[in-house]
């Protein structure tokens, strides 16, 4: 079982090795980087390529780390033991699996993501330290133990807005996936829109990175928004001429694709002011 890619998503050679090495190991790969590089798609074509299905586990602020393995409805039993029902007796018809457990449970081995771990409480990544390293945990309520048939593929995303804890990093193999080089853009774009013509895509990655590269920038535009900055350019057929900027247009075209707040847009529209001033 090794991972290389697949036609559908480029992989470096250092992230194919991490997502390798964190299998041999049957280790969580932490995997963090900036948004839109592909963190959680890693999990999804990772399931692809070794052909196991894939259960996904997105956290938010509010996640707690109970949910994973399982939620008990006290609320409904009690309610349902009030209009005697019969079902009252079975602790376990009000208990609800948990993405940990679905994992734990199936029948084959399979992909678990855990996405964005850093959006929960700082304790949510110490809460799963246990289970995560023993493949198991215990239903107080029924007093069964729930043990993984298969050890799952675990693939832990992170867009590093907090810290995660020194305990859990211990437990895991990290790795933090660049931003890629023109070269390894045109690839990964290429796999999307592979009829585009290399002048085309050579004078928008250019003038792409420059935006990148732009001083005082607040958000960096993604390898997401630039495919979605070329596939209106494909749609509204530009040429490469069209895409020039001078000094007096410092806004790319369909500059909203890739500038998401209006801190960036004012920023180029400053330069381009500066620019006529100094013309």
């Amino acid at each position: 079982m090794k991972f290389a890619g697949t036609d559908g998503y480029i992989a470096s050679d250092d992230l194919a090795i991490a997502v390798n090495a964190a299998i041999t190991l049957e280790r969580p790969l932490l995997v963090k980087g900036e948004p839109g590089t592909g963190k959680t798609e890693l999990a999804r074509q990772v399931a692809t390529a070794l052909d196991m299905p894939i259960i996904e586990w997105h956290v938010k602020s509010t996640t707690r780390a109970q949910q994973g393995l399982y939620e008990y409805d006290a609320v409904s039993r009690l309610r349902d033991s009030q209009l005697g029902e019969k079902q009252v007796h079975d602790i376990g018809a009000y208990i609800k699996r948990g993405k940990l457990w679905e994992a734990f449970d199936a029948d084959q081995k399979t992909v678990l993501l855990i996405d964005e771990i850093d959006k929960a409480d700082i304790e949510f990544p110490n809460d799963l330290l246990q289970e995560l390293d023993r493949m198991e945990f215990h239903v107080y309520e029924t007093g069964e133990t729930i043990r993984a048939r298969h050890r799952p593929v675990v693939i832990i995303t992170s867009n590093n807005e907090k810290e995660l804890p020194d305990a859990f990093l211990r437990r895991c193999f990290f790795h933090y996936i660049r931003f890629p080089d023109i070269e390894t853009l045109k690839s990964i774009v290429g796999v999307h829109f592979p009829g585009i013509k290399d002048r085309l895509l050579t004078t928008a990655l250019t003038q792409f990175f420059e935006i990148r590269d732009t001083a005082g920038l607040k958000k960096k535009p993604s390898t997401s928004e630039v495919l979605d900055w070329l596939k209106l350019i494909l749609a509204e057929d530009l040429a490469p001429e069209d895409l020039a900027r001078d000094g007096t247009d410092a806004l790319p075209k369909l500059h909203g694709a890739l500038l998401k707040n209006e801190q960036d847009v004012a920023l180029f529209e400053r330069l381009a002011f500066m620019a006529r001033g100094r013309g």
